[in-house]
């Protein structure tokens, strides 16, 4: 087992990679440095291999994919996570990993946007968006994460081990984080400098269709660990409504004893039974949630039961 494995998912980052890893070993000489090249049309790998790394393939195309990879295949008491573009100094390391191996911290944030993002970043729109998924993971989930979209993460194993990796791209570093606020692991924020690429680096990131993957994909991690609170607002809305449109209804039937508007009356009704079943659903999901959360528990003990043994 390595004491602390720095992970480099890489595509087409032939510009870069040798400085990325001159620095790692500049501020992290102990550190064992692995590079996934993910299919690099460019000299990526050679650069990588030339400069004395363990280098390996994952052939599935997509960040999520190269780092369920790496997480399936690397084991050590701390992973340090940084993207191969060059944008992430490296001064911040060793107080990212030493929280992980002397604080219990199960993840490290990488934390650009209290620092130089808004300056260094000349795309709008990714600013536009790392303020969005921050305001609106933070209110869902009722967290202090001031980064969401950060590639600069220090992680412990038994994050690494007990973290299911189900995005294939981007979406991958909003997953990272919702699962560790939902299952209460220790999160702590460390404020990094940010540089821009270098002229010449292009972002692999499409602004708008990966955008709208990582929406898809909070919300949908929303529903799945927040079931109650998902279910019950759809709930509220849906019965609000059809009350809202059959009190006027009632009211006529006090005052008369007829009932003007049956389609109304009818269509009502059915959107308040709507309301009731997305409650009810929500509430049996909870029962699910609560169960899964005692499971990892029972999962994360048994993982750190082998992480001991490995470490003995």
């Amino acid at each position: 087992m390595d004491t602390i494995a720095v992970l480099i998912p890489c595509y087409n980052e032939a510009q870069t990679i040798a400085k990325v890893i001159g620095d790692v070993r500049a501020n992290l000489p102990e550190a064992v440095i692995y590079v996934y090249n993910n299919n690099s049309t460019d000299d990526t790998e050679k650069i990588a291999r030339e400069c004395g790394v363990i280098v390996r393939n994952e052939y599935k195309q997509g960040k999520g994919n190269v780092i369920r990879r790496m997480f399936r295949e690397i084991d050590a008491k701390c992973y340090l996570m940084i993207d191969g573009d060059d944008t992430y100094p490296l001064e911040s390391a060793r107080e990212m990993v030493s929280m992980v191996l002397e604080k219990n911290s199960d993840m490290v944030v990488g934390d650009r946007l209290s620092s130089t993002y808004f300056t260094e970043n000349k795309r709008p729109f990714h600013n536009f968006g790392n303020s969005l998924m921050r305001w609106g993971i933070n209110s869902l989930f009722r967290a202090d994460i001031r980064d969401i979209m950060t590639g600069y993460r220090a992680m412990s194993y038994d994050f690494v081990k007990t973290f299911p990796v189900f995005s294939k791209g981007f979406e991958i570093e909003t997953e990272m984080t919702i699962h560790a606020v939902n299952y209460n692991l220790q999160v702590d924020n460390v404020v990094v400098e940010y540089r821009d690429r270098p002229k010449g680096s292009e972002s692999k990131l499409n602004t708008i269709p990966d955008g709208m993957k990582v929406i898809r994909k909070m919300f949908s991690l929303y529903k799945n660990y927040q079931p109650m609170h998902f279910f019950g607002l759809i709930a509220a809305v849906l019965m609000l409504v059809s009350l809202i449109f059959m009190i006027p209804i009632i009211g006529d039937y006090a005052h008369t004893g007829l009932v003007p508007r049956f389609p109304t009356l009818i269509t009502c009704g059915f959107v308040f039974m709507a309301g009731l079943l997305s409650l009810f659903t929500g509430m049996v999901l909870k029962v699910v949630d609560s169960k899964d959360r005692k499971d990892f528990e029972y999962r994360i003990t048994r993982i750190h039961d082998r992480y001991k043994t490995l470490t003995k």
